[in-house]
């Protein structure tokens, strides 16, 4: 699902305030703690209350193995001030159909900052320039509407109401999303919060491969919609707003 950009845990995501980078050991306690707290576990489909670090450990190494992969791509959250300092999780996989589905959820101390949507904005971007998926889908459990807000300002459309199975939860109703590249190329002007260059300036983004990259052509610059990409001893590192 994604290229080999995103397959290295240098890569990380840059927005106003916060960076998307990969999980690492380190961060099992906080995701134990805080998507294991019973207001966070139960609008997901799969996370446990409470939620053991043994199992939060497996979970990182599932991530991480998932996104050398290349078959999805998990991100922690991590304010720019604190980058170590984990808040929540984003990510973007296959769903049982078979199609990119984004999830994410937050920390309570981070609820009402905003980080939610600044996130999303950044991972539906870099979907969208990284791949050639046509669509994304999400859902969002019936009575969680701080989850369908973040939707709803991020472009997706209202598709109906449906059912999810999990084997933790059983079958529950949810409400289904949808936001397809179209959609998604007319509303790219995101606020300044989300991985998008300010007006009237728009910039290209520049993927640098190093001296060494057998792909390198011509100095070795691709070009895709969006910011900037850095460089450092020869891997992209991260994605910045100018």
């Amino acid at each position: 699902m994604f290229p080999e950009l995103t397959r290295d845990d240098v890569f990380r995501l840059e927005t106003r305030r916060l960076w998307l980078r990969w999980p690492r050991h380190a961060d099992a306690q906080a995701i134990a703690t805080l998507a294991g707290a019973r207001e966070v576990a139960e609008m997901t489909a799969r996370i446990p209350h409470p939620y053991p670090p043994d199992e939060a450990a497996a979970f990182v190494l599932a991530a991480r193995r998932a996104a050398m992969e290349g078959e999805s791509l998990r991100l922690a959250i991590a304010p720019k001030a604190q980058p170590t300092r984990l808040v929540g999780m984003i990510g973007i996989e296959p769903n049982a159909a078979g199609e990119a589905e984004i999830g994410y959820w937050l920390g309570r101390p981070a609820w009402g900052q905003g980080f939610a949507t600044e996130a999303a904005r950044a991972m539906i971007d870099a979907f969208f320039a990284f791949t050639e998926g046509a669509a994304l889908a999400a859902s969002v459990r019936v009575g969680n509407p701080a989850s369908r807000r973040v939707l709803e300002k991020s472009g997706f459309v209202f598709e109906g109401p449906g059912f999810r199975t999990s084997a933790l939860r059983g079958s529950f109703p949810v409400d289904t999303f949808r936001l397809t590249r179209r959609d998604w190329a007319s509303l790219k002007a995101w606020s300044r919060d989300g991985w998008a260059p300010p007006r009237p300036r728009t910039p290209e983004l520049l993927l640098v491969e190093g001296e060494g990259d057998a792909e390198a052509t011509d100095g070795a610059r691709r070009q895709a919609s969006g910011s900037a990409a850095s460089t450092a001893a020869g891997r992209p590192l991260f994605l910045a707003a100018e």
